[in-house]
């Protein structure tokens, strides 16, 4: 994990390496230069990751954009060879990168809320509650451990993505993806058994 702080002066995030020494780490990580790489890792990671978290306001999230936007560098090493101003361009790409990830953030945080509504939407005349309740905890067993855990402790124990990642040693990206499937699975098993129910009792009211 990157070691991020929060208390860096504002005119901290202007100050760069030399030019003439990124130029020199550049070359050098252009033509697959390992320990180069680390150097320009180390050199800058530090001042890109307060500055992503004030975008971002989460230190998990800096975290995962400085990583992917390193790991995005190194694969696309040839480049840099083209690059004169590290700096400038490391802190374009980190920029779009993090409002790329807020914008699939909030995306995802708007579906499993239009399932959340859906799946409470399904609750019929008060007389059959028990009955739309029985059937949520019934999907809820019906899914995978896993899911089934990061369901629980979202839902029911209010935990974060992080702390459920960290508690079931899973990362806060599969945390994420277990909670949308599983929030589908439930919704879409208590509407398939509640319409079967209704069909039942349109049934016999007729009869």
């Amino acid at each position: 994990m990157l070691d991020i702080v929060y208390n860096h002066e504002p005119d901290l995030l202007l100050k760069a390496a030399p030019h003439h020494h990124d130029k020199d780490l550049l070359l050098k990580v252009a033509e697959g230069d390992e320990h180069a790489f680390r150097r320009l890792f180390i050199a800058h990671h530090q001042q890109l990751g307060v500055h992503i978290c004030r975008i971002t306001n989460s230190v998990e999230l800096a975290e995962e954009v400085v990583q992917d936007v390193f790991l995005k560098i190194w694969m696309t090493r040839e480049t840099l060879r083209n690059v004169d101003n590290f700096k400038a361009y490391l802190f374009v790409i980190s920029k779009n990168h993090a409002l790329n990830c807020l914008k699939k953030l909030a995306k995802e945080k708007v579906q499993i809320k239009k399932l959340e509504q859906a799946s409470v939407g399904l609750i019929i005349p008060e007389t059959q509650d028990n009955l739309y309740y029985n059937l949520l905890d019934e999907a809820i067993d019906h899914l995978p451990t896993q899911q089934q855990k990061v369901y629980l402790l979202s839902r029911h124990n209010r935990l974060k993505y992080a702390e459920i990642a960290d508690q079931l040693k899973l990362s806060r990206e599969t945390v994420k993806k277990y909670l949308q499937i599983a929030t589908i699975s439930i919704t879409d098993y208590v509407r398939t058994h509640l319409d079967v129910y209704l069909i039942v009792l349109i049934y016999l009211f007729k009869k």
